[in-house]
């Protein structure tokens, strides 16, 4: 049972920006400040992640590393019924994200888990 996907179109980006930037990536799921509710992405080691945060999965977007993907805890307590899905659209990337300047800009696109997903979730150990 995955907490967050990626759409085919939102990887192919991701693929670039990997390229182009030649370090892995990671996504941290904005609380909602200046960019709204916006996935952010970084290279790894820009954003540094803590105990606060919480490592909802990893993304094999076809890279040579998957992208790790965080979310704070108080926002993990409002997004925990519901499945992530990273999308792409044209537009201004937030101000710290790497998409930024590819006029381009990642989403989050989201659905309630179903009784039988929440059901299965149960089964692994809380984050």
């Amino acid at each position: 049972m995955h907490r967050v996907a990626i759409t085919p179109e939102a990887a192919t980006l991701l693929r670039g920006l990997r390229g182009s930037h030649a370090q892995p990536l990671m996504f941290h799921q904005s609380g909602g400040c200046c960019d709204g509710s916006a996935p952010m992405c970084f290279t790894q080691g820009t954003f540094l992640t803590g105990p606060q945060d919480v490592h909802l999965g990893d993304l094999d977007y076809g890279a040579p590393e998957p992208a790790p993907v965080w979310i704070s805890r108080e926002q993990f307590a409002y997004w925990s019924h519901t499945h992530i899905t990273i999308d792409v659209v044209p537009g201004r990337g937030a101000g710290f994200s790497i998409e930024g300047p590819t006029g381009n800009r990642f989403i989050i696109r989201s659905r309630v888990f179903t009784d039988e997903e929440a059901a299965e979730l149960q089964t692994y150990a809380a984050p």
